[in-house]
């Protein structure tokens, strides 16, 4: 299981990293061509909101494993440890419920738009709203491998690039 949540997760990262760096690339690559030649890539703004919404979507796994989610906490702080681990059950089963609903609607969105088509590219929508569904499952995922942690002792996933524990207490 270990190989498997290693694995999974440096999947994740190397398709954040290259997104975020293609992006980067598209985006500089447009400005200066702007600046340089009073010319532009059609189809660089586009592609680049699109890979934005990936990344929120790819991303909102990894920063829920670690932590990094913004939460209200003083109410499981001042309950006792019992209530607070029912509580952090409770809101364990809603995380998940949501998740359902995204991968869902997700996979509805995708159904409808799957003949509309971007106004550049002219790629189907369907394939810029596959992030939703996508993510969604990945978050179960990455949720799936922490949530023991979570209810019982309110701990998150730390590794050698993040530690959310430490970062909160700076």
């Amino acid at each position: 299981m270990q190989t498997f949540e290693r694995l999974f997760l440096a999947v994740n990262r190397w398709a954040l990293i290259l997104l975020l760096a293609a992006m980067s690339v598209i985006i500089f690559t447009n400005v200066v061509l702007r600046y340089t030649t009073h010319e532009s890539i059609e189809w660089a703004e586009e592609v680049s909101r699109h890979m934005m919404i990936w990344l929120t979507f790819l991303g909102a796994g990894p920063v829920l494993r670690y932590g990094g989610h913004i939460a209200v906490e003083n109410l499981q702080d001042a309950l006792p440890r019992k209530a607070a681990i029912a509580l952090r059950i409770v809101v364990a089963l809603l995380l998940f419920a949501f998740f359902g609903f995204m991968v869902w609607y997700g996979w509805l969105y995708m159904q409808r738009t799957m003949f509309q088509l971007t106004a550049v590219t002219q790629i189907p929508f369907a394939y810029i709203y596959s992030a939703m569904p996508i993510g969604g499952v990945l978050l179960v995922v990455h949720f799936l491998l922490i949530v023991k942690g979570y209810v019982l002792d309110r701990q998150f996933a730390s590794d050698d690039h993040f530690d959310a524990t430490a970062s909160a207490s700076l």
